[in-house]
């Protein structure tokens, strides 16, 4: 072989070599589905804002009582599988904000992907664990990271205030050394939603996750000059339409002072006649989850 064409097919070849890592790395960023026919979310009633927000039609006798064969306590067994108990461990990390108690599912180190969820009032970190409340939903998420070379993170906290945040922005920063290629996802549920948005305002914390997921939860103007979005972090809201704790016409008018931004990364899930934990029941993990890889920085 010439000593020109064999350059040029070295180089031909390492170009190939190139787009396939590019491929294989974004194939990585992807979650590969978990159940997902039992998960999808039920019909749309409407469509607005380009797509960004969506009416879905929720209903309590098929989603809960024809899902679940305790209502609300217990799912029919086919939502979920428990062997993901095998990479979950009930963990305590010291830190300089305090000893952090938590429940960790799959891998503490080398994760791709880092998701915690933040409970609301009352709750604790069993909550985010529960593989049989709110409709199996938790189990979905952790089957989700076990099987994506993620983690799953459900910590308790002792408020909803700056001790709290502290504490979750110690765990985050912790496991982010861990993983120091993981991308970074916060879900909140009702008050933990409090904590979502101190997050974000953080220099540390605003300046790490890569996506925020209210469920149920509350609004925060002061997002809107926080450092994660400066840096135009995904938001998903979920509201139930029938929530008496936080309004949803209140959050929706929040998303739209988001959305009218410069097009900042939103979405807003409306569960028409839901409840206040209808989106934590309710929420597409995968699809929200894969929809903000897209979009984080």
């Amino acid at each position: 072989m010439p000593l020109g064409m064999f350059f040029r097919f070295l180089f031909a070849l390492l170009v190939a070599i190139g787009f396939a890592v590019q491929a294989a790395h974004s194939q990585t960023l992807s979650l590969k589905p978990f159940k997902d026919d039992l998960f999808a979310y039920p019909a749309a009633l409407s469509t607005g804002d380009n797509g960004a927000y969506t009416v879905l039609d929720y209903h309590e006798m098929r989603d809960i009582n024809q899902r679940d064969q305790v209502p609300e306590k217990r799912v029919r067994a086919q939502y979920t599988d428990p062997g993901v108990r095998k990479v979950q461990q009930d963990l305590v990390l010291k830190t300089d904000a305090g000893d952090i108690r938590h429940v960790a599912v799959g891998r503490t180190e080398g994760a791709s992907i880092i998701v915690l969820y933040l409970h609301g009032q009352g709750g604790s970190r069993k909550q985010g664990v529960d593989d049989f409340t709110f409709g199996g939903n938790f189990n979905r998420i952790k089957n989700l990271m076990a099987a994506n070379n993620g983690l799953y993170l459900s910590p308790d906290f002792p408020d909803f205030g700056d001790k709290g945040a502290a504490q979750v922005a110690a765990l985050i920063g912790h496991y982010a050394q861990q993983s120091p290629g993981a991308k970074i996802f916060v879900a909140c549920g009702s008050m933990g939603g409090m904590i979502c948005w101190k997050l974000a305002d953080r220099k540390d914390t605003g300046s790490r996750i890569n996506g925020l997921l209210l469920l149920g939860s509350l609004w925060d103007d002061s997002f809107l000059t926080s450092h994660a979005f400066k840096r135009r972090v995904p938001v998903f809201f979920g509201q139930g339409s029938h929530d008496v704790v936080f309004p949803v016409e209140k959050q929706e008018a929040f998303f739209r002072s988001i959305l009218a931004k410069k097009s900042y990364p939103t979405r807003f899930v409306r569960f028409e006649t839901g409840t206040h934990g209808t989106p934590i029941r309710m929420v597409d993990w995968r699809g929200t989850l894969n929809w903000m890889l897209t979009k984080a920085p």
